[in-house]
């Protein structure tokens, strides 16, 4: 066991080697223009990449990693769940390869794969620490080495006379003590499941006899434990008075690791008793060096713990020598309080109750984070977290960990973050810098494939302005099955769905490329914490105008972001003056000075305009010279309208129609009064020629503005590609020259979400049984159909997409969605 004097030198040596780590990267980083220009590796995000059950294929690894790769990320982390989640763990019946079980050989096998190729194309790949998602255990966790709870039964008395009697064990609800219900499979239900452990397991921990009733001084409780042989048979001459016998003593909790598969479900180790954590991470860390042992560092390089939720022990094997060691008392006489007696006083078994929670925290920082920590790192594997939820004192566990995770979701369509920020200010004061997110985690009432880039963007740039400088984005789903298969397995209910069979996953790279942009600068220089510096005035319209601010060798730099889908303008202050104000924008990676400002007392105050989920970085680097001329904000004027009728090609493989469709003006799909067209998922192509007589020497600064999309656009202007258009504003901008007088052809490609194809496809007969999730929230698949795996043609001929979970019946609305305009050219006009 730790000492705890030497824990808290090491906590002080390894936050001093942060610190020093932090500030040392501040002189050896890119200046923030390469930065901006030039995302370094860091920059990029991260997937958790989800393994649903024995849903997996090397073909569909690979797949997975180069999609990944080729769109921006750098790192997945992969955890090895339940063939879906309903929330609890699910099973499909009828597997193509039943025999892949995770922390099997077979599995194994693909996580090796993986990292092959994760080394293959420089990829940062590792791994939860077991099945699941929840927390630290498996099937190699004995009932000895689980999570512990004190229980007691009690026996009363009358004394003056010896006693002679056999005391039972106590008895306690077979039913595992876990924070909420589970998917039980051997009953159906769902239900806080029997452990049969919690009726055979037991340890004594001590015999105590205490007058019957009211408060008892400490000197009047009465150690039996000696007295009672192994069978609980009490031999004692009981002094008068009537007494009431405890027999206390511990179990498992009964903890369940969740939601893994039910054939790699197992016990939640002990994360207070050293010997447990040994065990567990011994063989976690000893199966990853059986199996990945010449690619750990190059290929596979971390172990994830995620955000905790296995619920507080009240026990360890060695909690009373523990007790006594850290609070300098023995806690046998208190054990009473357990059972809801007052020994001493008030007073004393207050004290004693906050003396036992610390305890617990102690542990599990000296036991199980600290334990954790050293054995990785001997491994040369590096220890990442979800830090929170636990019973632990955050600031002090979080030096072991390093890598920080915290957590953001999208809770009805707004930024929700989760022990954000505690998480964030605890990191900082560790003195780390880069500070992580699983971002976006969405339940089925936010994330039921309708989820689109525009709608993701403002509450990325919330989690920016808290702190947040890399997303780690929840959830990347593995796909083991044939490309036609879309959109493919799912992580059951859970969303926000960035897949690779993602109706939108080629275009969104323009998303992670603003990412990248901006994580550079966030985590750029050191956080500047300081009161004041940043203030709003003149506020107009419906924007939410948050901040960040960074700073180092003399720049500054602040994040400044609209977090509402709604525009408005306002005059923002900077605590900064004699310097040009810069704006730096993340979405177009451009830049350019600001000519509209004024300095006062110390600040820089600047009128900026903002629209839906805008977002710009405002740079002061430069002493600031002469006047520029000008508006910050150029105003546009319309040169031309691209109205009339376009020619749409949609995708016939996807149930569209088969030739080019003439609209004659740009109206919703959904309204449209054919089915291919109105339940259409996926990317159709608005073809148009048009000339521009307007043009003359004076059009310098010419935009091509789309005007309302649904949901994200691909431009081609005369076979040059001008970019995408994902979030507003809706507009990009027409290289000069490119925009002829007559004969210009403009290609539009439009993709919008698979909510409709899906809906669509509840219109015909099923061919697929399904079962019902347990939140109402959908159904999941009952078993693989035969036509399935026989790759045969399926027997429902207007179904075009298969998946794992199904939010939709056939009267669920539908999503509006193309490309509605108007499609205008237009021109700023600098004043």
């Amino acid at each position: 066991m730790i000492n705890p004097v030497c824990t808290r030198f090491f906590l002080f040596f390894i936050t001093l080697t942060f610190t020093l780590h932090s500030k040392a990267q501040v002189k050896d980083e890119l200046n923030p223009e390469q930065a901006f220009l030039n995302p370094p590796e860091s920059a990029r995000p991260g997937v958790l990449w989800m393994w649903m059950g024995s849903n997996l294929s090397k073909t569909g690894i690979t797949k997975d990693l180069e999609a990944l790769k080729k769109e921006g990320f750098n790192r997945t982390t992969m955890f090895s769940l339940a063939d879906v989640t309903t929330p609890w763990a699910g099973e499909i019946n009828k597997s193509p390869t039943p025999e892949l079980i995770s922390w099997t050989e077979p599995w194994w096998k693909l996580v090796r794969h993986a990292a092959e190729e994760s080394k293959r194309l420089n990829m940062d790949f590792g791994m939860f620490n077991g099945p699941s998602y929840e927390s630290s255990g498996g099937p190699w966790i004995t009932p000895e080495l689980s999570m512990q709870e004190i229980c007691w039964g009690q026996t009363a008395i009358t004394g003056s006379k010896h006693i002679s009697l056999k005391i039972n064990k106590p008895k306690v609800n077979p039913r595992g003590n876990t924070p909420w219900p589970i998917y039980n499979p051997k009953t159906g239900l769902v239900e806080k499941p029997e452990i049969e452990e919690r009726n055979t397991f037991y340890r004594d921990i001590a015999l105590i006899a205490l007058p019957a009733s009211g408060v008892v001084a400490k000197q009047n409780v009465i150690d039996l434990t000696a007295k009672m042989k192994a069978d609980g048979q009490l031999e004692w001459d009981a002094p008068a008075g009537d007494w009431i016998i405890y027999r206390f003593g511990h179990t498992t909790t009964g903890t369940l690791i969740q939601p893994a598969q039910w054939k790699a479900t197992g016990l939640e180790c002990d994360k207070m008793s050293q010997e447990a954590i040994d065990f567990h991470m011994d063989h976690v860390i000893g199966e990853i060096q059986k199996h990945l042992g010449d690619l750990i560092g190059n290929g596979f390089t971390h172990v994830h713990f995620d955000s905790y939720e296995a619920g507080d022990p009240s026990w360890t094997a060695k909690m009373r020598e523990e007790f006594s060691a850290r609070r300098g008392y023995d806690l046998l006489p208190y054990l009473a309080t357990f059972a809801k007696r007052t020994v001493g006083s008030n007073e004393d078994s207050d004290k004693f109750k906050n003396d036992f929670s610390a305890t617990i925290k102690d542990l599990y920082r000296d036991v199980y984070f600290a334990t954790i920590a050293k054995k990785l790192k001997k491994a040369n594997l590096t220890f990442l977290a979800e830090p929170y939820g636990g019973p632990w004192r955050q600031d002090e566990i979080m030096p072991f960990v390093g890598k920080v995770m915290t957590e953001f979701w999208t809770h009805k369509g707004k930024y929700a973050p989760y022990e954000l920020d505690p998480t964030v200010a605890a990191l900082r004061k560790s003195g780390q810098n880069i500070i992580e997110a699983e971002a976006f985690t969405g339940d089925p009432k936010d994330s039921k494939w309708d989820e689109t880039p525009a709608w993701i963007k403002s509450m990325g740039d919330a989690s920016f302005c808290a702190g947040v400088n890399r997303l780690i984005l929840h959830r990347f789903v593995q796909q083991p099955w044939d490309d036609k298969y879309k959109p493919g397995a799912t992580m059951g209910q859970w969303g926000t769905h960035f897949d690779r069979t993602q109706t939108w996953w080629e275009p969104g790279k323009a998303m992670v490329e603003y990412w990248k942009r901006c994580q550079a600068l966030l985590q750029w220089g050191r956080i500047h914490d300081a009161k004041d510096d940043f203030i709003i005035s003149a506020k107009t319209g419906n924007a939410d105008i948050n901040h960040i601010h960074r700073s180092a060798d003399g720049i500054d730099i602040y994040f400044v972001a609209n977090t509402n889908r709604a525009p408005g303008n306002a005059k923002c202050s900077f605590s900064v003056s004699g310097k040009q104000p810069e704006l730096w924008d993340p979405l177009t990676g451009t830049m350019r000075d600001l000519p509209e400002f004024e300095e006062l007392n110390g600040s820089t105050s600047i009128p900026l305009n903002f629209e839906d989920s805008q977002s710009y970085f405002i740079v002061f680097r430069k002493p600031s010279g002469k006047k520029l001329n000008g508006t910050n904000f150029p105003v546009t004027k319309q040169l031309g309208l691209l109205d009339g009728s376009w020619s749409v090609k949609f995708d016939e493989a996807w149930g569209g129609p088969k030739k080019p469709v003439s609209f004659t003006a740009l109206t919703d799909w959904t309204k449209n009064a054919e089915n291919g067209i109105k339940y259409y998922s996926g990317t159709a192509v608005y073809t148009k020629l048009f000339d521009a007589a307007y043009l003359n020497q004076n059009n310098k600064d010419l935009m091509l503005d789309l005007g309302i999309v649904k949901h994200i656009a691909s431009i081609k202007l005369n076979n040059v590609d001008l970019g995408v258009v994902w979030t507003a504003p809706w507009h990009l901008k027409i290289p000069q020259g490119l925009l002829k007088k007559t004969n210009n052809k403009i290609e539009i490609a439009v993709t919008n979400v698979w909510a409709n194809r899906l809906i669509g496809d509840e219109q015909e007969p099923a061919d697929m049984e399904w079962l019902p999730g347990h939140m109402n929230s959908g159904s999941f698949l009952k078993e693989f159909p035969d036509w399935f795996l026989n790759n045969k043609p399926r027997p429902s001929k207007g179904r075009y997409t298969f998946t794992t979970w199904n939010y939709f019946t056939k009267d669920s609305a539908l999503i509006p969605s193309g490309l509605l305009g108007p499609v205008r050219i237009v021109n700023s006009e600098n004043k």
